[in-house]
């Protein structure tokens, strides 16, 4: 009996000494899930704000600090960060940053923040705030960034996904944007011209091909509209929705980019004639001198531009830059007649047979550029062969008719 006791006695002390141990482990578990929403800022004036933004921001449940995860961060310190710039090898990574932080931010640029509390089941939310934590870690964090396909707001898009099983994409895939990388782009860019003039001139035929609505969410306000239609287990994903930071009358994002297609035909065919009208004036000194600046600038622009163009598209990752369709007007032939055009401030300069058929040759590739606009899924490059087109036709003019001509007599 004595040993009953002694061994009751025994056995009572462990299970009091395991209690408080088990108790201690199952807290974690017992404790409030997280809870997830998602946050959008508004553009902002730097060309690389002009995107918009968006982030993740986890409330933990146990009480700990709230972080907002953000995939938008790069260092111009890193590096070879311009070379990899150029090339398309840039990184980017994922960083756990605190919520004042965050606010205090984008309140000093005048941003709106825009946030969206998510309904997430407990597991989901458990998943998603582990799968950041796990992503944000030094060895995790960074990833090769893209414009269209891998970037801030991409990544944000896929971490849903993959929490809501595939849902999203499965619903979005399918369902047409009724727009292109392109025009998205170019919108997006249009608050500052010279932004918009440059990310269409780079842009090739891969970026007008149409595009899903999964595609389009490369945006973050467009990826913040879209999670408001989505319904998971017959409930809406967002469960509450409001601005953090109010709109402060800061850039916003036009519905479309502005039209240029008539100033751009207007201005080349005013470059045009003047350069008609100079050289039959050839005689006279200021003529000449008037023509030579008209005749090589346009020139060195469209070699250079052609230049660029060859390089984006044989030496870089930037597929959406590959096989631009601009080449046939940005021609890097055209600095093959800087030569023969500086020239032209002679009265005696008569072009020789080359630079003629090379000047016929550019401005064919110009002319061809325009039927390519009927074939389907056509780079839209409209403005800029309305620019173009009556440029090189008169170089080409003016070359041939002074090859042909005898000396201009002087006065």
């Amino acid at each position: 009996m004595s040993a009953l006791r002694h061994w009751l006695a025994a056995s009572l002390l462990a299970l009091l000494a395991w209690l408080p141990a088990a108790q201690a482990q199952a807290e974690p578990a017992s404790a409030p899930a997280p809870r997830i929403s998602l946050l959008s800022f508004a553009p902002g004036p730097v060309y690389w704000q002009r995107f918009g933004h968006n982030a993740l921001m986890v409330e933990p449940g146990d009480g700990s600090a709230t972080a907002v995860y953000n995939y938008g961060i790069f260092d111009f310190f890193q590096k070879n960060f311009f070379l990899n710039f150029a090339r398309g090898h840039m990184l980017y990574r994922l960083a756990a940053i605190p919520v004042p932080n965050t606010l205090a931010e984008y309140a000093a640029e005048g941003r709106w923040v825009y946030v969206q509390e998510l309904a997430l089941s407990e597991t989901q939310a458990r998943q998603l705030a582990a799968f950041l934590a796990d992503n944000a870690l030094p060895q995790n964090a960074e990833y090769r960034y893209d414009y269209f396909l891998s970037n801030c707001s991409t990544r944000v898009r896929d971490a849903l996904d993959q929490t809501l099983g595939g849902a999203l994409k499965q619903a979005w895939s399918g369902q047409p944007s009724g727009s292109s990388f392109r025009r998205e782009a170019t919108r997006l860019m249009s608050p500052v011209p010279a932004l918009m003039l440059g990310m269409d001139y780079i842009l090739g035929p891969a970026a007008d091909r149409p595009i899903s609505l999964w595609e389009q969410a490369f945006v973050p306000e467009v990826l913040m509209r879209a999670v408001r239609a989505v319904r998971v287990d017959g409930q809406p994903l967002v469960a509450r929705e409001g601005y953090w930071l109010p709109p402060a009358g800061g850039p916003e994002a036009p519905e479309q980019a502005f039209g240029y297609t008539l100033p751009a035909l207007l201005l080349g065919a005013l470059l045009a004639t003047a350069l008609v009208l100079l050289h039959r004036q050839r005689r006279r000194p200021a003529a000449r001198g008037a023509y030579l600046v008209l005749a090589l600038l346009p020139s060195l622009l469209s070699g250079l531009g052609g230049v660029v163009l060859l390089a984006a598209w044989t030496l870089t990752d930037h597929w959406a830059m590959w096989a631009n369709h601009n080449l046939l007007l940005f021609s890097p032939l055209s600095l093959l007649l800087i030569p023969s055009l500086a020239g032209s401030a002679r009265a005696q300069w008569r072009p020789g047979r080359t630079q003629r058929l090379l000047a016929a040759l550019i401005a064919f590739g110009a002319l061809l550029s325009l039927p390519l606009q009927l074939l389907p899924g056509a780079q839209q490059q409209l403005p800029w062969i309305a620019f173009w087109l009556p440029v090189h036709a008169v170089l080409a003019w003016n070359l041939r008719q002074s090859g042909r001509a005898p000396p201009v007599a002087t006065r």
